[in-house]
């Protein structure tokens, strides 16, 4: 039986993050809003035999602290991005008898822990290693370990769809939050550089041995990066009564998986058009109605291209004129986590009402030709909306819809 009960309203009224431009949020927008790339040489292992040696690596002087025996990078990454939402939405404190939900979105976990488990074990690194370095090599580690921190009674969930997972988590929360599953739902993801993804990447040549430069004629890749970020959701009407102030509204998600190849994106670009207007349709919105794009903008020459083909499909001829930006030559590319990094940056143009630059020069593509925001940040309208896309190996596209508190 069709449910026709109306849909309640679900804000965004906390957010954290840990980027390669260090902790909090006010260290990301200053990076952003300033046009900068965080992308850099990596000092965490080696990188002499690669193509490449930049990523967005974390500040290794503001590293989060370890929390308990045993905590991966990419655990303190997202217990640091959790702190910070949860404070800012006033839950620092608890949640009282509220059901609480954590939805993340990773790839690696702990294999940055692994690996040095490894070499201890094969004596690489000159000395003996430790069983806790492997503790938290599950990919669902970063979400169990907020889980735990914060006492959530609700359901613990961790998608691990490569890039497009933290979106995916984004849309079971939003999914769950309507169903009064729960009240509030933290969904996000974190992870963090390893030698494994970083040589994968490598030997794939889908890498730029300088900072991505995403939509740009000449680009040649994509940066990896690493970090987290959460955003804490509630039911307005809950968020309201309680006293909280929303930053945003989370208005709908979708979803398609097209299958075309295990690597490569379909050139159509028609699975990422279905999961856009899917969340249109469930955000009850029309094409004309989206003001900007955070687009998945991986700076490889095949995505890129295809990600204008989907945005043609979609807008038509207004496709060349909607402010498009991509956070990943920024921050470089998150992998499971880049979609919660995004949304989290997507709030906060809506916060700023502008939307921030993608650094890197260069002309774009004439074959992809987006209205790329470059040099400095773009304003735009107080009760603007914004789709935030994310797709990944295997096909699997996700997208959301995202506008201002209000």
């Amino acid at each position: 039986m069709t449910d026709l009960r109306p849909r309640p309203a679900v804000v965004v009224t906390g957010i954290g993050a840990v980027s390669g431009y260090g902790l909090g949020v006010a260290a990301l927008w200053r990076g952003l809003a300033g046009g900068r790339t965080s992308i850099r040489e990596v000092t965490r292992f080696d990188v002499e035999p690669h193509r490449t040696r930049v990523a967005a690596e974390v500040p290794g002087d503001v590293a989060p602290v370890r929390r308990f025996r045993g905590a991966s990078l990419a655990d303190r990454f997202g217990l640091a991005a959790a702190d910070e939402a949860l404070a800012h939405a006033g839950l620092a404190d608890g949640f009282g008898d509220r059901r609480v939900g954590v939805y993340f979105g990773c790839s690696t976990g702990g294999t940055f822990e692994t690996e040095l488990f490894y070499d201890g074990w094969t004596g690489a690194r000159g000395r003996r290693t430790s069983l806790r370095l492997l503790l938290s090599q599950q990919t669902s580690a970063p979400g169990d370990a907020v889980a735990r921190a914060v006492g959530a009674s609700g359901p613990t969930r961790t998608i691990c769809s490569a890039c497009a997972s933290a979106t995916l988590a984004l849309g079971d929360a939003l999914d769950d939050l309507r169903r009064g599953e729960v009240d509030v739902a933290l969904a996000g993801g974190a992870d963090a550089l390893c030698q494994l993804t970083f040589a994968g990447f490598n030997s794939l040549r889908a890498v730029d041995p300088s900072p991505c430069r995403p939509f740009r004629a000449d680009r040649e890749g994509m940066s990896i990066g690493e970090g987290a970020a959460m955003l804490v959701l509630e039911r307005q009407a809950d968020a309201v009564a309680r006293g909280a102030r929303p930053l945003a509204r989370l208005l709908g998600a979708g979803a398609s998986c097209d299958a075309h190849h295990m690597t490569a994106p379909d050139p159509s670009g028609l699975g990422v058009a279905r999961a856009i207007h899917a969340a249109l349709a469930d955000a009850g919105l029309e094409p004309a109605q989206i003001d900007f794009v955070n687009a998945h903008g991986t700076g490889t020459p095949l995505n890129d291209a295809a990600e204008w083909a989907a945005l043609a499909e979609v807008f038509g001829e207004r496709a060349g004129r909607i402010p498009v930006t991509s956070t990943k030559g920024a921050v470089g590319h998150l992998l499971g986590s880049a979609g919660a990094i995004e949304a989290v940056a997507t709030v906060l143009c809506l916060i700023e009402h502008a939307v921030h630059p993608t650094p890197g020069g260069g002309a774009v593509d004439p074959q992809g030709p987006v209205d790329l925001v470059r040099d400095l940040p773009r304003p735009v309208a107080a009760e603007a909306i914004a789709l935030s896309t994310n797709f990944a190996f295997g096909g699997s596209n996700a997208a959301v819809v995202l506008t201002g508190g209000g």
